[in-house]
């Protein structure tokens, strides 16, 4: 007599590959952050991104360029005609040189023809994670960190 060997039939397989993903989703997200935190990080790389292509424009061409941001507004600015804009669940700050400043509420970093730089740092913040990203005034560069976010201040009524 001949006994049937049982194995695994492919929906069989396909819900173990399908629960898998699901698990390796959930421990990514955990571990991460979730998705703000992956969209905070994003944009934290995007901006440092940025003021490293300034600053080569400024070595490269022998002539200061400006990267300008605009915390209101959730925007910025690159040479070249680049811009770009920052989700709006995350928080901007700037601080940086008041002469670089092109108007009230924006800031600047001017990059030099030698790299130097008028300095600066940029915060990105989402609930209690944060990113920073510094800019040395006389090297020029560039450095993206984790930073730790303010705590909410509660408002009395």
């Amino acid at each position: 007599m001949r006994t049937r060997s049982r194995g695994t039939s492919l929906l069989e397989m396909l819900l173990v590959i399908v629960l898998i993903a699901a698990i390796g989703v959930l421990a990514a997200a955990a571990l991460g952050g979730g998705v703000r935190g992956l969209q905070l990080r994003s944009a934290a790389k995007e901006i440092a991104a940025q003021l490293r292509y300034t600053r080569t424009q400024a070595i490269a061409t022998g002539r200061p360029q400006r990267f300008t941001l605009d915390p209101a507004a959730h925007a910025w600015s690159a040479p070249n005609g680049r811009r770009g804009e920052i989700d709006e669940a995350v928080r901007v700050s700037f601080v940086g040189a008041r002469e670089a400043q092109p108007r009230r509420g924006e800031g600047a970093i001017v990059f030099f023809a030698d790299g130097a730089s008028t300095g600066g740092r940029v915060r990105l913040s989402v609930e209690r994670a944060a990113w920073d990203i510094d800019v040395a005034w006389l090297t020029g560069e560039v450095r993206l960190r984790r930073g730790e976010a303010e705590p909410r201040r509660e408002t009395a009524q």
